[in-house]
């Protein structure tokens, strides 16, 4: 990113020190694993040690998007799982089922003690004949949201949006008759302004909010010059669960609670988003497993 882009990142969601690559806050310990369920909404404000209440993610809201982990997935899906149940995570988001059926899924998820919440979807699936089939297999995982990971390239116009926004409310309408909800995944090209129009913009405004929500990548939309605390208190409950990767001071990946997003900032008005769940992802991590332990203790031990 150059200067500007990082400018404007400070001011839109709070990095700190973006050219200076400080970590915004350090690593706390793990208070264990999750006991309660799995779509919890923020917690109760704690006292701190030094008398001041401040907020904490409920335990049962860390979860692990599994793209994260697809490496270890393929070759021992049953074992990653175990593995980060042991950490502490309660629930996972599915993408890529690495020759496993649902039903396999949920089998190997209720044995180790973890949720699935949601699966990404491709968006021919859910704007064609393969909806029917997608909502059966979020149900059999255990998830309520059917997710759009993105939009074909060529959809990338104010037009192409108003078609995806049409789409994803019929979607929405036969996935609720299953008690699900579609959901819609950003990157940073969805944050553009292109002739005049922001494009993540329409598909908020032109999607019925009781059919419609978003799986909001805090990454992305800070990488594409959006503010998710302005998102959040300006669309009030339309976020119900986040992919929460953090930004090294290059502009690549980090481990959650290593880089240069202010977290605590950011999460300031979830509340209002209407945030259940708080999924960690990596794109690239060099070991998914010491990725998923410093994420988690970065997470559990936050307050905000």
């Amino acid at each position: 990113m150059n200067g500007t882009r990082r400018s404007f990142l400070g001011r839109a969601v709070g990095l700190a020190a973006l050219g200076m690559g400080a970590a915004t806050t350090s690593a706390y310990a793990s208070p264990g694993p999750a006991t309660t369920p799995a779509d919890a909404k923020p917690g109760p404000a704690t006292a701190s040690a030094t008398g001041r209440c401040r907020r904490r993610i409920p335990p049962s809201g860390i979860g692990m998007h599994l793209y994260t982990m697809r490496t270890p997935l393929a070759t021992d899906f049953r074992g990653t799982l175990e593995r980060l149940a042991e950490i502490g995570y309660a629930t996972v988001g599915v993408s890529g089922r690495h020759g496993h059926s649902a039903t396999d899924i949920r089998r190997m998820l209720d044995e180790t003690r973890l949720r699935a919440v949601l699966e990404h979807v491709a968006y021919t699936t859910v704007a064609g004949s393969g909806l029917p089939q997608a909502i059966e297999d979020v149900a059999t995982l255990g998830g309520k949201w059917v997710v759009v990971p993105s939009l074909p390239v060529e959809m990338h116009s104010p037009a192409g949006y108003r078609e995806a926004a049409r789409q994803f409310n019929t979607a929405g309408r036969v996935a609720r008759q299953s008690g699900l909800k579609v959901l819609f995944h950003n990157h940073d090209g969805d944050h553009e302004v292109v002739d005049g129009e922001n494009l993540y913009g329409i598909l908020l405004k032109e999607t019925d909010p009781e059919l419609v929500g978003f799986e909001l990548d805090v990454y992305w939309a800070a990488k594409g010059g959006d503010d998710p605390r302005r998102l959040f208190v300006q669309h009030p409950g339309r976020f119900p669960a986040l992919h929460v990767k953090d930004m090294a001071p290059n502009g690549d990946f980090e481990d959650v609670g290593s880089g240069v997003l202010d977290f605590p900032a950011m999460f300031d008005t979830a509340r209002s988003g209407g945030v259940r769940q708080w999924l960690v992802e990596h794109d690239a991590p060099a070991d998914p497993f010491a990725t998923a332990l410093n994420s988690y203790r970065y997470l559990s031990g936050l307050r905000y």
